[in-house]
Order: structure tokens, then C-alpha cells, then sequence
């Protein structure tokens, strides 16, 4: 899984020293340096807390633990090889080093500098672009996949921009996969015991989520879409929705992971997968 991965919608959650939490709009260009400072920010905690579930060379679709292996959502494994894909809000391209080594030929991006570096402590021959995902800077028809697992998309004010970037740099006929944060979490706490069980505010507020610093700058930005708002915006990119998949908490999966946990995730979907093609 990448490295961007929803993290609250509670005031708790500001972390960032002196950070306030609030509900209030955010462009394009203001979630983009938030997001490029959060995670340069805070990369190391991050890979030091999760890297040992997302290994080195895995691709895992969200904290449940669906595996790509397993869930074949972008192919069967037998058939990526000599295939180009770009991951998208790579991280530390544990995904991309998966893909790699089933013969495919994976390009890695992500807007943190830092997240990339912890790429390169882990090696690998992927190639590492620091790019941001609404201004792709690869040639159309570079590729025959795109994938992200919580990279970019819920960070994004303008997520159809960002699918028409993905559409212009595929291939026809590319198969475009990503996942983020099952919607509906938004009208709940982000909390993994029963506090986070109660509907708490609107699942129709789209109104971003910010934590912003004593200026009123953002220092974290994260974008709610309805299920609803997210089919359209597929099709806004120029996609066919192939398939929704909500993966169910299996058994063996005993951690928690901010709000993601055995008690939440056997009662409500935490992640929703797009499965999209383009024309």
C-alpha cells in the first residue's frame, strides 16, 4: 500500500505541532503544498509504524490486508509482465517493487521528497519520479496501468483533474485501480473502538478537512467525495467503472490502524477499491 493513507476527521487528530483542526474550503494549489509538507513531515513515523505491514515489496490495497496477489484487480499476476505502470502516490514504492518482480516495469511517484528517499534506503531498480499527481509529466500513452493505493486521490481538491491525467498518460484499453477511504467513514469518528461506531456528522459535508497552523495555513488537507460523487468523477475522467470493491476485515487481521480495526471493520466498509478502464 502507499504511503498516503486517510487519517482522521477529529480535532484530536492535529498532531502537527500547534495544528488546529476545522471543516473549510481548500483549492488545488493549497492541498498540494499541505500534503508535499505533511508527509516530507512526517514519512519517517510513518514507515517506522506501518512499513513492517506493507513489507518491502508488497501490494497491499488498504488496511485490511487485500492483497494484490490475491485480489487480481488490475490483472492476473501472470500477465503484468512487460507491462508499464505508473504508481501513484508511491511512497516508499513497496507496491511498484511487487509489481517489478511479477516482470512488470513500474514507475514510482509521489509528491514527498522525502517519502522517495525511504524508497531508495529500501533499493530496488523502480524508477522514482517527485512529481504531483494533477500534472503528470510523462507523455500520453506512456503506460498500460495505473494504480494507487491511497496515494493522492483523497488529498486532491480536483480528483477529476487528476483522472484525466491518468487517462491521458494510458494506453487504450489501461486499466486504472485505486483506493481510498470508504466514504461513509466520513459521517462517522475516525476511532477504532466503539466511540467509532455513532454516526457523528454529515456523510453529504464535503467540506475538506483541515489542519492548519497559528496563520491559518493548512498543514494537512483531505477531501470527503460521496460514493455517488466518486462514480461521477470516474466518468468525468474519461473511464468505464469496471468494478467497486469494498474488501471485508478478514480473520487473521488482528491490528489496528488509526481508525481501521477488527471491532469497525467487521460492522462498516473502510476502504472502497475503483476498478476503472479507459476507452
Amino acid at each position: 500500500m502507499s504511503q498516503e493513507i486517510h487519517r482522521t476527521h477529529s480535532a484530536e487528530a492535529a498532531d502537527d505541532a500547534g495544528a488546529e483542526a476545522t471543516r473549510r474550503p481548500a483549492d488545488e494549489a493549497e492541498s498540494s503544498r499541505a500534503s508535499r509538507g505533511w508527509w516530507d513531515r512526517n514519512a519517517d513515523e510513518y514507515q517506522s509504524d506501518h512499513g513492517g505491514f506493507l513489507g518491502d515489496d508488497r501490494f497491499v490495497w488498504g488496511p485490511e490486508g487485500l492483497d494484490e496477489a490475491e485480489a487480481a484487480l488490475l490483472g492476473p499476476a501472470d500477465g503484468l509482465a512487460g507491462l508499464d505502470v505508473l504508481e501513484i502516490g508511491a511512497g516508499a514504492a513497496q507496491c511498484s517493487r511487487w509489481l517489478a518482480s511479477r516482470g512488470a516495469r513500474p514507475v514510482a511517484l509521489d509528491l514527498s521528497h522525502r517519502q522517495l528517499q525511504h524508497a531508495l534506503r529500501i533499493g530496488g531498480d523502480v524508477p522514482l519520479v517527485e512529481a504531483d499527481a494533477g500534472r503528470l509529466p510523462f507523455r500520453d500513452g506512456s503506460f498500460d496501468l495505473a494504480c494507487s493505493a491511497y496515494g493522492a486521490v483523497p488529498f486532491v481538491a480536483d480528483p477529476v483533474r487528476v483522472f484525466r491525467e491518468v487517462r491521458r498518460v494510458l494506453r487504450s484499453g489501461g486499466r486504472w485501480v485505486f483506493s481510498v477511504t470508504h466514504p461513509i467513514r466520513w459521517a462517522f469518528p475516525d476511532e477504532p473502538g466503539p466511540e467509532g461506531l455513532s454516526v457523528a456528522a454529515s456523510y453529504f459535508d464535503r467540506v475538506p478537512y483541515v489542519e492548519q497552523d497559528e496563520s491559518g495555513t493548512a498543514v494537512y488537507v483531505e477531501h470527503h467525495r460521496t460514493l455517488g460523487d466518486r462514480v461521477r468523477d470516474v466518468v468525468a475522467g474519461g473511464f468505464r467503472l469496471v468494478d467497486l470493491v469494498e474488501p471485508e476485515w478478514p480473520a487473521w487481521n488482528d491490528q489496528e490502524w488509526g481508525g481501521w480495526s477488527p471491532l469497525r471493520g467487521n460492522l462498516i466498509p473502510g476502504t472502497a477499491i475503483f476498478v476503472c478502464e479507459r476507452d
